[in-house]
Parts: C-alpha cells; sequence; structure tokens
C-alpha cells in the first residue's frame, strides 16, 4: 500500500536520515524505530507509516508481514525569502520543502546469508607470473 506526504516543511536531506533508518524494516520494527528517533522527520514519517498500514486494512490486504518495500523523499517547492546586509544588500535565503512517498509490499525480513558474499581469494603464483609477464 502506498501513502504520499507533500510539502513537508522540512529539507529533503534531513528527512532522507530519516528515510534511510526504516527502508526495507518490517512495518512494526520501522515503528519502533520511528517511535524513539530523535530526528524531527521521524514525527510525520511515523504518521505516513500509519496511514500507509490503514490504506492496507481497508483494502483487505492482510498486515502481518508488511515490509517498508520503498521510501522516496524528493524536493518540493522552495520558498524564497531575504535576509537584510550591510549597506542596503540582501541575501536569498531558501527555504526547502519535501514530498515523502511510502510503499508497503508483502514479504518477511530478508535473509543476511544472501547478502553477503565471500572475496575471491587469488593464487599468489598467479600474481607472480602476471608480474614477470609486465616486465617482459
Amino acid at each position: 500500500m502506498k501513502a504520499q506526504l507533500n510539502n513537508y516543511r522540512k529539507s529533503p536531506r534531513k528527512v532522507r536520515l530519516v528515510a534511510d533508518m526504516v527502508r526495507g524494516k518490517t512495518v512494526d520494527e520501522a515503528d519502533r524505530l520511528l517511535t524513539f528517533a530523535i530526528k524531527d522527520a521521524a514525527i510525520p514519517m511515523r504518521k505516513l507509516l500509519s496511514s500507509a498500514l490503514a490504506n492496507a486494512k481497508s483494502k483487505g490486504e492482510s498486515t502481518d508481514n508488511l515490509v517498508v518495500k520503498e521510501v522516496r523523499v524528493d524536493g518540493g517547492v522552495v520558498l524564497k525569502r531575504i535576509r537584510a546586509r550591510a549597506r542596503g544588500s540582501a541575501f536569498r535565503i531558501k527555504k526547502r520543502t519535501s514530498h515523502i512517498f511510502l510503499s508497503l509490499g508483502e514479504g518477511g525480513k530478508p535473509s543476511k546469508t544472501s547478502e553477503k558474499v565471500s572475496p575471491k581469494k587469488e593464487n599468489k603464483e598467479d600474481s607472480k607470473s602476471l608480474a614477470s609477464s609486465d616486465k617482459n
């Protein structure tokens, strides 16, 4: 299920820090993380997560094994303000906003063993033969 929040008055750079915390987590784990997160963007992100969960319930889907499938944070409208400076000049201040898109999908927690790949070990003899062929 999907949920979207537009024109949230926090810069996308700051909101992406919170989005990276919950991406790929189960709904229960993401809710727990957002409850105790120190960042200000965690509050609307938690509301967005509960909205997506409510959307799933209203569609009649099972909410047991839902995972945060996608979290996308895009830049929204930029409010331009002016700060007065010396000698009558002015500087522009950009007050950025964010569009947050959250999508839930079916599936359990991804296994850690499938992600790990062992590094390939080189043979010492192969590296010596390559080095000697380069000298010739």
